[in-house]
């Protein structure tokens, strides 16, 4: 009789591609998108509505905590020439994704574009499997396609995050730090949810920037990683599998790894994946720092309170 494990690996393999990418030169840039994007086997139809999937964290830090600007442009300059229509949006916890988009440069960088950044908002219930709710943006359910587009950080909560948890980002505004609260102090719950959210979502591939990664902290605050790798796979959690691995992490030290092993979702699988460019070995990363011992899930009201009321402080100013 099969196990998991065995049922796991004897389906197809899921197509990776992993590409050395030094810097953000944006004709350099531009190429490697196309690159991996092709290699993936990722192909936009003419009017296809792609919503392209930031991550779009905060203000604070914003060149490092959220993905680089001209990653985002790559992205959008392929999908308008393939004809398809992109949309470029994204739902901090607290505030507008229009002012962390200026924060980051992302306004700037699609200004000849004739793109916009949106939030994600137009909140809808979705049901969990826990058998609560939470609030799905409807612009993103309305979308045929995501794009998760994030750049590869450490995370206190989570150890590392990159494309999978990036489309957590759906959940519209506040109601992500509520869930924290809900559900913080339950073991294995946020993990469930934030995969609720990816099964709910229309198909959601990864792009994940990883010239420059966040490590020694995160999400928001950090320091630089000169990994020089940019990713992409049509399934976020072979993607991810494959960049926790390449840091050296098992799935005992992600817990949404772990989670997604539990489902026996099958990206998740280490064994997976088949590298269509660039094997993990081609990158060093030597000195990659986690946070050894997680902070708790649970956000503390004050915590609540305190990003609300800095939100609409924001939204005043």
């Amino acid at each position: 009789m099969l196990t998991p494990a065995d049922m796991l690996t004897a389906r197809p393999r899921i197509p990776v591609a992993l590409l050395r990418q030094t810097g953000y030169d944006r004709p350099a840039l531009r190429d490697a998108v196309e690159r991996v994007l092709t290699a993936c086997g990722l192909d936009f139809a003419r009017g296809e509505r792609v919503l392209v999937k930031p991550n779009l964290v905060s203000k604070n830090n914003a060149a490092l905590s959220c993905t680089h600007p001209e990653v985002v442009r790559a992205v959008c300059a392929h999908l308008l020439d393939c004809a398809a229509k992109p949309m470029v949006a994204d739902s901090p916890a607290f505030g507008s994704a229009g002012r962390v988009a200026s924060a980051c440069g992302l306004t700037e960088a699609l200004n000849d574009l004739g793109l916009r950044v949106a939030t994600l908002d137009r909140p809808t219930r979705l049901k969990l499997s826990d058998g609560g709710t939470i609030g799905l943006s409807r612009r993103a359910l309305e979308a045929d396609r995501i794009l998760s587009v994030a750049r590869l950080k450490a995370h206190g909560q989570f150890r590392v995050t990159a494309s999978t948890k990036n489309l957590f980002g759906a959940v519209c505004g506040c109601r992500k730090a509520l869930a924290h609260m809900r559900l913080g102090d339950l073991s294995g719950r946020m993990e469930r949810l934030v995969l609720d959210v990816r099964a709910a979502l229309p198909p959601a591939s990864g792009l994940v920037d990883g010239i420059v990664a966040l490590h020694r902290g995160g999400p928001v605050h950090g320091e630089a990683f000169a990994l020089g790798l940019l990713g992409c796979s049509p399934d976020t959690l072979a993607l991810d599998a494959a960049l926790y691995g390449l840091l050296g992490l098992t799935p005992a030290d992600v817990p949404l790894w772990t989670e997604a092993l539990i489902q026996t979702l099958p990206g998740a699988d280490p064994h997976a994946a088949r590298f269509v460019l660039e094997p993990p070995q081609a990158f060093d990363a030597t000195g990659f720092e986690v946070q050894a011992q997680l902070s708790p899930m649970r956000f503390e009201p004050l915590r609540f309170m305190r990003g609300r009321v800095k939100s609409l402080l924001d939204n005043i100013g």
